[in-house]
């Protein structure tokens, strides 16, 4: 009796203290849980803050990003011009031969010299998907709804030991892009892209870093492109990227061919 009768204050303490603790501890794991579970929409709209606003986003009414790429002993200049609303021309530059890709909001063509063509052609549906997504000069996720996309929250992922929110995209041509975007920063590390093709379901990588200030915006200026699973990368090194220049629609639109010019016959 003597023992109990010395330890019932401190057990009424104890009980006290516990009593106390245990709505803490509740209040905490309901706070902690309503840190994290955040619906894709917060965490898309975290990433559009972290690159500077929407404000600024929608500010760029033009956009041309000029950089190298190395695939093996390949070295090709690249440039890309973008003018909203969804025009778009890219241009790949080996040993002075020039390969055009362009879209000005209807119509997708090409001018391809390495397949011995000179004449603008048209793009192929398939061949031209890729090119309508790039001709989005805000990004796909960006007010993602209205342009018929759907989104939803992943998860968490991990990229290269940079935990990550993964965020799955259906776009509305039928691709589906996985972005992966770090935990901290809300910035894209990595996007896998699934499309398909002529039939075949295609599926590439790109990672992205160094990310760089221009006029209020975060752009990456080194990028990673791969075939998924593939132990191969090419290098992108970003160069400059320059907003809001002067760009004529018709730098968009399909070129007429020029007709061929027979030479006059000898003596003539």
């Amino acid at each position: 009796m003597k023992v109990e009768s010395q330890l019932a204050p401190i057990f009424r303490e104890f009980s006290r203290g516990f009593r106390v603790f245990i709505p803490v501890l509740v209040v905490l794991a309901v706070f902690s849980l309503g840190a994290s579970a955040q619906t894709v929409d917060e965490v898309i709209a975290k990433n559009i803050q972290a690159k500077g606003g929407l404000e600024k986003l929608k500010s760029v009414r033009t956009m041309r990003t000029t950089a190298r790429f190395t695939q093996g002993p390949i070295r090709v200049e690249y440039r890309q011009e973008i003018k909203r609303a969804d025009k778009v021309r890219e241009e790949y530059v080996i040993q002075g031969l020039a390969q055009v890709q362009a879209y000005d909001g209807k119509t997708g063509w090409q001018i391809s010299p390495f397949g011995g063509r000179k004449d603008p052609e048209l793009l192929s549906q398939d061949d031209l998907k890729s090119l309508v997504v790039d001709s989005d000069i805000d990004g796909p996720l960006v007010e993602y709804k209205a342009k018929g996309h759907k989104a939803e929250l992943a998860g968490h992922d991990s990229v290269e030991g940079t935990d990550c929110f993964k965020i799955k995209l259906s776009l509305k041509n039928g691709d589906v892009r996985y972005y992966y975007l770090d935990a901290d920063s809300f910035l894209e590390l990595k996007i896998e892209v699934q499309t398909t093709i002529r039939g075949t379901l295609q599926e590439s990588e790109l990672y992205f870093g160094d990310y760089e200030q221009v006029n209020g915006i975060y752009y990456p200026f080194a990028i990673d492109q791969a075939q998924k699973g593939s132990a191969s990368r090419t290098q992108i090194s970003v160069e400059k990227i320059e907003q809001n220049l002067p760009l004529e629609d018709s730098r968009f639109s399909m070129p007429a061919s020029k007709p061929e010019t027979k030479a006059a016959p000898a003596g003539k």
